[in-house]
Parts: C-alpha cells; structure tokens; sequence
C-alpha cells in the first residue's frame, strides 16, 4: 500500500491566481482522511495534485515512490483513483456497466477479473438493477455512485473523494459510509475533500484543515472540531452536535452517541446529587 509526501508544494493557475502555499503533508498508508475547508481554500487543488491532473509549480508531490512530475495521470490514476466532484466531467459510456468496466479494460486485465472487478463494485455502490442503463438517465446522487464504482473497480491503494456528499440525501451518505468503511478495512488510503462536517465526524478518523490555499491544522476530528481558533480561522462551523453542546456548557462531543451519553452521565450526576439535597 502506498502513502503520500507532499514537500513544500505551490501551484499556481493560469493567470497567477495562487491555490496552493507551501503545502507539506504526510498521509500515511491506510490512513481514513478529511480536508475540509470553505469554497477557494485549496481542497480540490490539492486533491488534482495527488492525482497527477494538476502538477505542482514548485516542491514535489510524492505517490508512493512516484514523483507525479514524472509520471502521466494516466500512470498514476492506477495507484490513486480520484472522483470527481461532478460526476458529468467523467462518465462518457452510455450505459453504467461499460463506465464501470472501462478502467480495468484499460488496465489488460484478464475478462474474468474484469468481470469480478466489475460485479463487485456495481454490488458495493447499489447499482446492478442500473447496469445497463444510461448513466445520464440517473439522478445526479447516483451518476456520482457510478463514477465511484468506475474507480472502485480499478482497485488502487488510494482513492480521493472530491464532494461526495454533495447532492446526497441521508441513505446516499449512509451508503457512501459503508463505502469507506470497506475500504479503510482493507487497508487502502482515502482522502475526503467535503463541506459536510457532520460526515467527517462520523466517518474520518484524521482531518487536514485548509485556509486561505494553506495547511493550517491537521489532527483528529475531536482536536480540530473543539478548536475554536482553527475553526473560526477555516470560516467554518462545528458539527451541529458540537455547537448544541458548546451552547449546554458541555465540551467534547462531536457525535450523536458520544453527546447522547455524555448528557445522560450529567443528567444522572444531577439525579444523585439531588437524594443527598432533599431534605427527608
């Protein structure tokens, strides 16, 4: 399985508008990530670099033991998938099952590994009653669940979620979770570029937080999301559990459960002390 060095890394766009500052980071193998930020932060630059379809100005973006300077996107898409975050700028078959096969195809693998490839990313995305309909004929939740079902298929050790969320009602996220989950129990590498923080509370296990093209603070979802400067450096707001939390002078929880039992301890805390107050 392989990690991710990024070493003082710069892009500029054409034009000379600056999107990525001086970027270090290490992701290590296996790692279940989120960067999150606001909209002009950097998040999909950054994720365009570790594929490849971006090449970084100045310092070195390192894949594995792949310099992406050195390597075509076509090369390194084999070790990092990336989905995009609209689904229409990557799907051209026209019907899901060949979208889906297209990349192990390209790839010359065997058709029965093909076949295997193609099954079970269908089945992991919900998608075999589709397999033969035109994607554009689905709604965007799901095109966006053929495109990732077009990287599953690859099976590289990375994968890079750029907005999956987006246009996702609760059932597409739940689904989407079970994704990750399937991927982080097998060992590979995943990178969530999203705007929904209650998703990477429940589901990332490390957040890069991003802030005017800059890295400004990496940690664990608890250590970002009760760091109010950070947060408020970012322009962005806790999860909804944390802020009514914040509001009940509880500090702490960023999950449901963790929340639900942390006001069930004070609640209880509250019942005892009360026997020992109460005149008889």
């Amino acid at each position: 399985m392989s990690g991710i060095i990024l070493k003082n890394v710069n892009y500029m766009y054409p034009g000379g508008t600056l999107a990525a500052d001086n970027l270090s980071i290490r992701i290590k193998s296996g790692e279940n990530i989120a960067v999150i930020g606001k909209n002009g932060a950097g998040k999909s630059t950054l994720a365009k670099m570790l594929n490849g379809l971006l090449k970084p100005r100045e310092g070195d973006v390192l894949i594995g033991d792949m310099n992406t300077r050195d390597y075509t996107t076509a090369q390194i898409s084999k070790l990092a998938g990336y989905v995009f975050q609209n689904p229409d700028e990557q799907i051209f078959h026209a019907a899901v099952e060949k979208e889906v096969a297209f990349g192990p195809k390209r790839m010359k693998l065997k058709k029965e590994e093909i076949k295997r490839r193609t099954e079970e990313a269908l089945k992991l995305t919900h998608l075999l009653e589709y397999r033969e309909e035109n994607p554009y004929n689905l709604p965007l939740s799901q095109r966006k669940f053929v495109t990732i079902a077009a990287v599953l298929a690859m099976e590289p050790d990375i994968y890079i979620f750029d907005e999956p969320t987006a246009g996702q009602d609760m059932a597409g996220n739940q689904k989407l979770a079970k994704i990750l989950r399937h991927l982080h129990r097998k060992g590979k590498t995943v990178i969530t570029i999203t705007h929904d923080m209650e998703f990477v509370a429940e589901n990332c296990e490390k957040i890069i937080v991003m802030a005017n093209n800059k890295i400004i603070r990496t940690g664990s979802p608890e250590e970002i999301f009760w760091d109010m400067e950070v947060m408020k450096e970012a322009n962005l707001k806790q999860p909804s559990v944390s802020r009514i939390c914040r509001q009940l002078g509880f500090t702490g929880p960023i999950r449901t459960s963790d929340a639900a039992k942390m006001i069930l301890k004070h609640w209880q805390n509250l019942q005892e002390n009360s026997k020992f107050t109460i005149s008889p």
